[in-house]
């Protein structure tokens, strides 16, 4: 894996040895993905394409604030105990806090700007599918948000990952019990199911679906409500297949929880939208 690509030259004032990491990288290019997409689709609707900078960067503040903050949340001792390290950590950006923070500063930012606030939810769908996958890439060169232990041939060990995929820290941070056949053929630093790497793929897909149907005539909306219910399905699913030490719910994670519920209010979107296109009410000033 390559966590850091390269460290800026020591001569550079207060920057310098700074580490450049994959995984910083691959999130401003996701950004940058969508926000290119974004302007495609705000133009062949009629709508200013430069504002979609303006929604990147609401998502930009949004996403990271909402990410750290949710982290936070779910990891309230280390707060208490070291503050500092965990609010100003690199690490620690989850998903869904992201989205939902996101989310609110771009519904925002869309009011301010005066623009439909449904069809440049739907113009965003393929945007997001496309800049999750591109995002998950990074957290696949960083070894971050790997897999349970596994020998199927997808398997692969990270030993350099955010953390290494080694067995001691399998069993005591995720509780997970390691084969021991595992172990007798892989030693210490065992494969795993590279969950990034599915996620790549199944939202890359996902993101060729939406573009493929962007122009069939449906109402304003509905492209969005369907982008829930595929992107919330798939993390639903892969997350039975990850390393996670908070499944608070029997055998579900957190994340699966909000997937449903977040599936849930896509299917109720998608049935409440018609498949002919009407025109979206004009935005209030």
């Amino acid at each position: 894996m390559y966590p850091v690509i390269f460290e800026l030259p020591g001569w550079l004032p207060g920057v310098g040895g700074m580490p450049i990491t994959s995984f910083g990288v691959f999130m401003l290019l996701a950004f940058l993905t969508g926000g290119w997409i974004i302007r495609l689709e705000l133009a062949r609707i009629g709508e200013d394409p430069e504002r979609a900078w303006d929604l990147v960067f609401m998502g930009v503040v949004g996403g990271i604030l909402g990410a750290k903050g949710y982290y936070i949340l779910l990891n309230y001792e280390g707060l208490i105990t070291d503050p500092a390290a965990q609010i100003f950590s690199r690490g620690g950006l989850v998903w869904y806090g992201g989205f939902l923070l996101a989310t609110v500063l771009v519904i925002w930012e869309i009011r301010r700007r005066k623009l439909p606030l449904r069809r440049t939810f739907d113009a965003g769908a393929p945007a997001l599918a496309l800049g999750y996958a591109v995002g998950r890439v990074g957290c696949f060169l960083v070894g971050d948000d790997w897999g349970r232990p596994t020998d199927s041939i997808f398997g692969i060990a990270f030993p350099r990952g955010a953390p290494p995929t080694r067995v001691d820290i399998i069993e005591r941070d995720f509780g997970i019990a390691v084969d021991p056949e595992l172990i007798e053929k892989y030693g210490q630093i065992v494969p795993v199911h590279p969950t990034q790497l599915y996620e790549v793929g199944i939202s890359t897909l996902i993101f060729f679906y939406l573009w493929s149907i962007r122009q069939n005539p449906h109402s304003p909306g509905r492209l969005f409500m369907l982008w829930l219910v595929l992107a919330s399905g798939e993390r639903f699913l892969v997350e039975f297949l990850r390393a996670k030490d908070d499944r608070f719910f029997g055998i579900l994670t957190l994340a699966q929880v909000i997937s449903l519920a977040i599936v849930a209010v896509g299917l109720v979107g998608v049935a409440r939208t018609k498949v002919a296109a009407g025109p979206e009410p004009a935005s209030s000033s």
